[in-house]
């Protein structure tokens, strides 16, 4: 028996997840306190009351009163503009959602010819379960409340950062520390809001459906599978029309802005500046938002389910069965605690201490990570239970299920540090790409693909050998929470994700605001995770329907297997040539309004900001659509006319390639995009006799930053959410294709 009682599981979760809730409204209230007023920006002080180094060159004429009401009329229409897409976006996502509830119950409720009499179980014959039409109804408002978490989620996230910027901007007129603190602060609320709740919405489901399912834990966790899948189907066209939306106003802004125009990034002369800060808040934080609680979602539901067939749920061990939900929320306690450092412990007095800021958290939470896992797996687990594995009980240790998510813990810092290796500006991968700017634009294309490939190596080991040690010690259900713990430090990871585009747009309300480091290390956090929380649905999916091996051999699983893996190039072509239309039209547009609009190019006219956000949003919505279809009913006609068989070879191929495609692209233009800033910032002598900004060189730097936005910024991260959603999808759908898939091969 474990030591950790079933009363204060009961009792700890939630309190976790309040405290969370809690400490997020806090750092909200002290971000509210800077205030968007100029009677209060005067009495905020003298300017020079910050820790050293200034961020702001003060424009000539522009007094306190006028710098806030410009700072407060930006943020006023980034904040309208982003609110409208989203609304837009979830009108179109609500009419999706309510379809496929439909298509949820109907499928599944067929399973049993909609009976309502109850069915023996699916793994204990000699027991009986609750009906199918039951766990069909259940499943689909699991479904719903995933996928309405996620829109919350990535909706708050929004709201919070646009909320943000503007006083980021004017803490920045203080100095660099205040600024640092204010715009991660920001960033700490969505982090919390975001795993508190989810973990909140988790539990409260559990113990709903539990006073109807009482026994029998195998429906009931069957059931709860369909959070995780109404989580990511969310998050999937959050990240793909988020990402067409920011990367066609970023493309269009740069082409014309910079390389035609020669004028500076986020220059308010340019027509799509705003829509491109309005992106940066629907694409990297909304988006980030809805793909990470995706992945927290179904981390969780894959170990529950694993468990649930375990001696676990056999043996109706409530404090054992809730192992990844106590993962989650010590991960909370450790994160606030984590929190306190960046913003009360220790002061950032200089621009360059910003990024060691930032790497410090990720070190900090993951040591207090890895001894709250020690302590946890100590108290809550039995010293020797067993796992199911592929039809047979593996027999495990505490320690053994501890060193499990350490692994995964620790896996995911390695691949987030080799990630910031080949994107950071600060070592030699990047600066060599800005070094091959000298001979024009193709050399700097050839150097950031080489890059992008090469960067593959570490991490796809690291994922390997997390794979490896966690599945021969504690079978599928180790690596789900493999996956659980390189998400552990989630609410640490998305504040310092938040933290980039919150200082990225308040720079683009001041000429020199040099706050902004974006970091790509959650990028890496998220592919990592995705892979191996991908697998172990693809696990949970196979025992669910019956297949004992999946033999690659077998032509029934070999087609599925190169089909699968074809499925990330298609999708990555659907968003490269949506972003690509929408850019083109973006362009003509910015390049209409500089030569019709007279004393533009001056700064005495002001731009049609609206009609950039309008093409953005029209494009966005529009594109979004084919590659959500894509993923989303691909599971569903192979499984239903090929089999789960076929089905199975489809994950794997998805995942594998998958996978490699998404680190690939997504390294490839972060790279680009920081061999652009090394040259723009001139901060080394090698990087003076690249630039400056206009020269040849720069230019050449740009058009690889083009190229790499839709890589790093749409297909890259969207592919995340592929390999994971077909995995949720066909586990959700599992005894449907089991009990009648395969129709093709039934009739010939």
């Amino acid at each position: 028996m474990a030591i950790l009682s079933e009363l204060a599981t009961e009792v700890l979760i939630p309190i976790a997840g309040i405290i969370g809730i809690v400490f997020a409204v806090v750092q909200w209230v002290l971000v509210s306190k800077v205030k968007l007023s100029p009677a209060a920006a005067a009495a905020g002080g003298s300017k020079n009351g910050g820790y050293g180094d200034y961020l702001i060159e003060e424009e000539e004429g522009l007094n306190d009163h006028n710098v806030v009401v410009k700072c407060a009329e930006i943020q006023n229409a980034i904040s309208e503009g982003a609110t409208s897409f989203l609304f837009t976006e979830y009108q179109y996502v609500g009419i999706f959602m309510s379809i496929f509830a439909v298509v949820i119950f109907l499928f599944l409720g067929s399973v049993e010819g909609f009976s309502t009499k109850s069915q023996p179980c699916t793994y204990s014959k000699d027991k009986m379960c609750k009906p199918a039409l039951f766990t069909a109804l259940f499943s689909t408002v699991s479904f719903l409340l995933g996928a309405i978490t996620s829109l919350v989620s990535g909706f708050l996230g929004m709201k919070i950062a646009t909320y943000a910027n503007a006083r980021t901007t004017l803490e920045a007129r203080k100095g660099v520390g205040k600024a640092f603190i204010t715009a991660f602060r920001s960033g700490a609320v969505m982090g919390f809001l975001l795993a508190s709740s989810g973990l909140v919405v988790l539990y409260i489901t559990i113990n709903v459906f539990k006073l109807y399912y009482g026994e029998d834990w195998e429906g009931l966790f069957e059931s709860i599978t369909g959070y995780g899948l109404g989580g990511s189907s969310m998050a999937l066209f959050g990240r793909v029309g988020g990402g067409i939306y920011t990367k066609a106003a970023d493309v269009g802004a740069d082409l014309v802005g910079k390389v035609e125009r020669n004028i500076p990034e986020d220059d308010p002369r340019n027509p799509a500046v705003i829509a491109d800060n309005v992106g940066d808040n629907v694409g990297d934080i909304a988006g980030m938002g809805s793909d990470l609680f995706g992945s927290y979602a179904e981390s969780s539901c894959a170990a529950l389910v694993v468990a649930s067939i375990s001696s676990f749920g056999i043996n109706h061990d409530f404090t054992g069965m809730c192992y990844p939900l106590l993962v989650s929320s010590v991960g909370i306690i450790v994160c606030l605690i984590t929190t306190l450092f960046a913003t009360d412990f220790f002061e950032v007095k200089a621009v360059n201490e910003i990024e060691p800021a930032l790497k410090k958290q990720l070190v900090i939470s993951t040591a207090l990570m890895t001894v709250g896992l020690a302590i946890i797996s100590w108290l809550a687990l039995p010293a020797k239970f067993t796992i199911f594995n592929f039809g047979t009980q593996k027999e495990v240790s505490n320690w053994g299920l501890f060193f499990c998510v350490a692994i995964g813990l620790w896996a995911g810092l390695i691949i987030g540090f080799v990630t910031e290796y080949y994107t950071s500006n600060a070592y030699s991968p990047v600066q060599d790409v800005a070094d091959s700017c000298r001979t024009g634009a193709a050399t700097n294309v050839i150097f950031g693909l080489a890059l992008g490939y090469k960067s593959v190596i570490i991490p796809i080991f690291a994922i390997a050998l997390s794979i490896y040690v966690s599945f021969s010690i504690a079978a599928m259900y180790g690596i789900a929470v493999a996956a659980l713990g390189m998400l552990s430090t989630i609410a640490t990871g998305l504040a310092i994700d938040a933290y980039g585009p919150i200082s990225d747009n308040a720079g683009a309300k001041k000429k020199k605001n040099t706050t902004c480091k974006k970091t790509t290390i959650l990028q890496g956090f998220a592919i990592g995770s995705a892979a191996l929380v991908s697998l172990a649905l693809f696990g949970a999916f196979v025992s669910r329907a019956g297949v004992q091996v999946v033999d690659v051999l077998s032509p029934k699983v070999f087609i599925g297997l190169i089909v699968g893996a074809m499925l990330p190039y298609w999708f990555s072509a659907m968003t490269m040539k949506s972003v690509g239309s929408a850019a083109l039209k973006m362009v003509e547009e910015v390049r209409r309004q500089f030569n019709s609009i007279p004393g533009l190019m001056e700064g005495t006219a002001k731009p049609d900001y609206a009609t950039c956000v309008k093409i953005s949003t029209d494009a966005s919505i529009k594109e979004m659509i084919p590659p959500g279809a894509l993923v989303m009913l691909t599971p569903l006609i192979v499984g239903t006319l090929f089999g789960v068989e076929t089905l199975s070879g489809v994950l794997a191929g998805a995942l594998v390639s998958g996978v490699q495609i998404a680190i690939s692209a997504s390294n490839t233009g972060g790279a680009w995009d920081n061999a652009k800033k090394y040259i723009e910032a001139g901060a080394s002598e090698h990087a003076r006799t690249l630039g400056p900004k206009g020269s040849d060189c720069h230019k050449a730097a740009v058009i690889g930053d083009t190229i790499g936005d839709p890589l790093k910024d749409t297909s890259g991260p969207s592919l995340n959410i592929l390999i994971k959603l077909m995995a949720v999808e066909s586990l959700v759908f599992a005894p449907f294709f089991a009990t009648h898939g395969g129709l093709l091969f039934k009739l010939f």
